[in-house]
């Protein structure tokens, strides 16, 4: 991967560096199947009032992302082409209603996965990828940009790039995994509207 440094520029208005909200695809935004993600954007569920308030985030000038793994297709469950018509289907979705979707990472494959999705991968959370893929590319700053999830894993790797950790539910340990997050409780459509607010009152 091309490590260029880029220059962080401050969003027009604001004097804020551009930061990045990840927002956890099954631990955040949309209420998950037996079997993973949903089959089709008309089967999803969205959390109440996510999207609404990632669209407020939207017009603040956060960058938001979608992230989580999909055990579904790493462990044969779901197809990878069903899943990439979901991903399609929800990625459109997302910015028609006017929430501007940098990325959506998912991670396919996992070390004990089946077949060819038998894989590691530096996407796969608890690892890091995400977000320094995001930091490369987008010119996002960590330390200013957050995670939002109820999945340990996804924290704590948000906790190891230096990004801030926002817990919906969930538990805050799995197996060796432990974080301490920044803010504890609430949905998602909560906390982004709390981190809307804070930002409107620094303005």
């Amino acid at each position: 991967m091309n490590l260029r440094t880029r220059v962080l520029t401050s969003l027009p208005g604001t004097g804020f560096p551009p930061r990045g909200l990840f927002i956890s695809r099954l631990g955040g935004l949309i209420q998950p199947t037996k079997g993973g993600s949903p089959k089709t954007i008309a089967s999803t569920r969205f959390a109440e009032g996510a999207l609404n308030a990632l669209f407020a985030a939207g017009q603040c000038g956060w960058n938001i992302y979608v992230v989580g793994n999909e055990d579904a297709v790493a462990h044969g469950r779901t197809s990878p082409e069903a899943f990439a018509k979901f991903d399609e289907e929800l990625c459109a979705h997302l910015r028609s209603l006017g929430i501007p979707l940098k990325r959506h990472y998912a991670s396919t494959v996992a070390p004990d996965g089946k077949g060819p999705q038998c894989n590691e991968s530096v996407f796969r959370f608890p690892n890091t990828g995400c977000f320094y893929h995001a930091q490369q590319e987008d010119g996002i700053e960590l330390r200013s940009s957050w995670i939002l999830s109820s999945d340990v894993q996804e924290l704590a790797a948000g906790w190891r790039a230096g990004i801030r950790c926002g817990r919906i539910g969930g538990v805050e340990r799995e197996g060796g995994l432990v974080v301490e997050c920044d803010r504890e409780g609430g949905s998602v459509a909560e906390m982004v509207r709390g981190l809307v607010q804070v930002q409107k009152s620094l303005t």
